[in-house]
């Protein structure tokens, strides 16, 4: 079988001198010109963290492609930081940065006739980005995840992240110093890698590799550590057999895997986002997969990781443990995982962890399955008047799993992190953020900086919050996000007046607005749509595209 059916439709063909012309101008030769070209598809840049060392390992990926004798010719896409932009108008851009990074692959990869592409991603939408490109593409590739952030220190106390954003907190409720405060923020992060914790970063890079799209232990090695740059010359090596195979990402993702993918993040504890992004890679793939798929999951598997943000550990102490992998065959061993699925090194997941090492359990970090933190998944998805179409909810066991209390409503974020700053919220309010969907954001931000906030004040366990935005994988509480409808479109939870009793029951998986239908319907009279707040670019456009959070917020 020829492995270059798509490049040489450019490197073989008398009437493309051009093309062949300016191939030879990057200083390949005549024996390349006969080889398979792997598009290497980075989501380097220098504006955060998690992406700041892709392009670099890159190279690395692309001396393994040479290894394989294919041609690895790398190009570029973008990233959004969350951590960065989270809080500001900025942070509407960011999911619908998951399309452009789709787009760019597509494009990219057709444009050029590449036969295999492998992407190399930093950044929460980056993956769920690259593998939907992948999957529309459906030509050989995997992906590489550049690897989870070094743990910061401050005082003795280890820090990430979410220690900055919710030092925040503390400043606002009084209780740590304007010293202590700047020493968190400088210290959080100490170098190259993603955000530490099970926030959707590390989410996504497990589930991706438990789906079977990246190699062994590719999620759970460091940024900074040779193993890193090992995985990603393995990964570059790796393509030729997926080449010579023919196996394409639609051989890999099947219903199946992506159940893996999901029982995966719920015993790891991991992010809501993964709700959104599995419902997008499903339905780039053609596979009926939905929102009842997700709580029939959760409700027969562990939630098993003492991971923050609701626990004590990071990636890295995954990765001190055994790793991704041993995490998988304890999953597996215990009969969570379907143990058929083909995965990117032509062997099933099965293969894969033959000779894992057993996950031991004299650490703390994952509890076996007779002592779970609890013993359902922690991602609800709750219906109810107020979610007509569903919504999902984060609910570890700690925070209780019902919240009755009165409504406190902002119509932005803006908004909630005033009234959060300024003491307007109390104990027993459900603080309700709407106008922050898909399309009323529009984007569809991330409420951590809110979140964030009322852990920091100390007020984590007395008051809910719920919102037709998200969550960054970073939040905890008693939280629910994705209502759909949205406020935007009409949904109820346009129509929450202050004071009003709102019920979240993470038992019957109900959320409900205690107001009668008449009172109701007499709001909704006098409810008018607000105006699109972007009348141009791009977030214009996806406002017009995008589906709702019900469907994963795919544009069609």
């Amino acid at each position: 079988m020829k492995l270059n059916k798509f490049s040489k439709e450019l490197t073989q063909s008398d009437s493309q001198p051009a093309s062949q012309a300016m191939l030879y101008a990057l200083g390949l030769n005549e024996a390349d010109l006969h080889k398979p070209f792997v598009g290497i598809c980075s989501t380097g840049f220098e504006g955060n963290p998690c992406n700041m060392h892709l392009n670099d390992l890159s190279l690395h990926v692309k001396k393994g492609t040479e290894s394989a004798d294919t041609v690895g010719l790398i190009f570029n896409t973008i990233g959004v930081s969350d951590g960065i932009s989270m809080g500001t108008d900025g942070m509407r851009y960011s999911l619908p940065s998951r399309e452009i990074i789709a787009d760019s692959i597509e494009t990219m990869v057709n444009a050029h006739a590449y036969d295999a592409v492998i992407t190399v991603v930093g950044c929460d939408k980056n993956m769920p980005g690259a593998i939907m490109g992948m999957l529309r593409l459906n030509r050989p590739g995997l992906m590489v995840y550049g690897g989870t952030i070094a743990s910061g220190c401050y005082n003795d106390e280890k820090l990430n992240i979410v220690s900055a954003f919710e030092a925040w907190g503390k400043k606002v409720a009084g209780e740590i110093s304007e010293e202590d405060y700047k020493g968190v923020i400088k210290n959080a992060c100490p170098g190259p890698g993603a955000c530490g914790g099970m926030y959707t970063a590390n989410t996504m890079a497990s589930a991706i590799e438990a789906m079977g799209m990246s190699l062994p232990y590719n999620s759970s090695k460091p940024a900074l550590s040779e193993l890193k740059e090992d995985d990603c010359f393995d990964s570059g090596k790796a393509v030729k057999l997926l080449l010579e195979k023919d196996i394409k990402p639609k051989d890999i993702i099947t219903k199946k895997s992506l159940e893996n993918a999901f029982t995966t993040v719920t015993a790891l504890g991991g992010s809501t986002n993964a709700v959104l992004h599995f419902l997008a890679i499903a339905e780039t793939a053609g596979i009926e997969f939905n929102l009842e798929d997700f709580q029939k999951i959760s409700d027969k598997t562990p939630f098993l990781a003492d991971l923050k943000p609701s626990g004590k550990f990071l990636m890295e102490d995954v990765h001190n443990i055994g790793g991704t992998p041993a995490v998988l065959k304890y999953l597996m061993d215990e009969g969570y995982l379907h143990k058929d699925c083909l995965t990117v090194t032509g062997k099933t997941i099965e293969e894969n962890l033959k000779d894992v090492q057993p996950l031991s359990f004299d650490q703390d970090v994952i509890h076996p399955i007779e002592k779970a933190i609890k013993k359902t998944g922690h991602i609800q998805i709750l219906y109810g008047n107020l979610a007509e179409e569903g919504s999902v909810a984060k609910i570890t066991g700690k925070e209780g799993l019902r919240f009755e209390g009165t409504a406190k409503v902002f119509n932005s974020e803006h908004e909630a992190n005033e009234g959060i700053s300024s003491g307007l919220v109390t104990k027993g309010d459900v603080v309700v953020i709407r106008y922050v969907g898909p399309k009323g954001g529009p984007g569809m931000p991330e409420m951590l900086k809110p979140t964030a906030a009322i852990m920091g004040a100390g007020l984590g366990n007395e008051v809910a919050l719920i919102t037709d935005g998200r969550f960054s994988g970073g939040t905890h509480g008693f939280v629910v996000g994705h209502i759909s409808p949205e406020a935007f479109d009409g949904g109820l939870i346009a129509l929450v007046e202050d004071g009003d009793k709102i019920v979240i029951d993470a038992e019957k998986n109900v959320l409900r607005l205690m107001v009668s239908d008449d009172e109701l319907k007499n709001r909704k009279l006098k409810w008018q749509q607000p105006e699109v707040k972007e009348k141009s670019g791009w977030l214009s456009k996806y406002s017009k595209l995008v589906t709702s959070a019900s469907r994963g917020c795919i544009t069609e």
